[in-house]
Formats: structure tokens, C-alpha cells, sequence
């Protein structure tokens, strides 16, 4: 058996203060159950990234970029997501395709 104190006052004050602290460590489980919660709740709500992405120009009047896969490292914090087509289009009208993800081989354009 554990040391306890053998009078009856400091065997109350023990009492006293692990019934205290019990209800401390269960309001931290409830608090930490409710943000494992909200982080599962977040991730399945997350929309699915885009398939292809459009690099955009650094005002409203440049042209666009690159164009990038949807999960590419190297995009910029500037891009948007685009369809299949408008990628395949973007590329064929002269925007440059990413070096480091190669929109251009997953789209079926050949190298020149």
C-alpha cells in the first residue's frame, strides 16, 4: 500500500485535492477530445485541390505565369485553379509550363 497519511484532516486535504486535480485532467481530456474534433472536421470538409493551376502575373494586367499541376512544389503564391482544358489551352497559347512539375509531358504536349 501507498504512504498515506494515517489522521483523518490531511487524509480529507488528499481527498480534497486529487478530486481537484481528477477534475482538472478531465476537463483537459474533454478540451483536447474537442480539438482532435474540429482538426478531424476540418480535414474532411478541406476541398479537394485543383488537378491544374495558372501562375498569375504580378498585377491584374500582366499575363499569366506557368502553368502547374495541382500538387507541384515550385507553384507561386499567386495561382488559381484551371480545368484540363483551359490548361491544355494555356499551353498551346504560349504559357510557359512549369520545369519542375512538367504540366506540358502530363498533358500530352512533346517536347520541342
Amino acid at each position: 500500500m501507498t504512504d498515506l497519511p494515517p489522521d483523518l484532516p490531511r487524509l480529507r486535504t488528499l481527498e480534497t485535492w486529487l478530486a481537484l486535480t481528477l477534475d482538472q485532467v478531465r476537463a483537459a481530456i474533454d478540451a483536447a477530445e474537442q480539438r482532435e474534433t474540429e482538426r478531424q472536421r476540418g480535414q474532411e470538409a478541406r476541398p479537394t485541390p485543383p488537378d491544374w493551376l495558372l501562375e498569375l502575373g504580378l498585377n491584374r494586367d500582366s499575363p499569366p505565369v506557368q502553368v502547374h499541376a495541382g500538387d507541384c512544389w515550385n507553384k507561386g503564391k499567386r495561382t488559381r485553379g484551371i480545368s484540363l482544358d483551359e490548361a491544355r489551352h494555356a499551353i498551346s497559347d504560349g504559357i510557359k509550363p512549369c520545369g519542375a512539375c512538367r504540366p506540358d509531358t502530363a498533358l500530352g504536349f512533346l517536347e520541342s
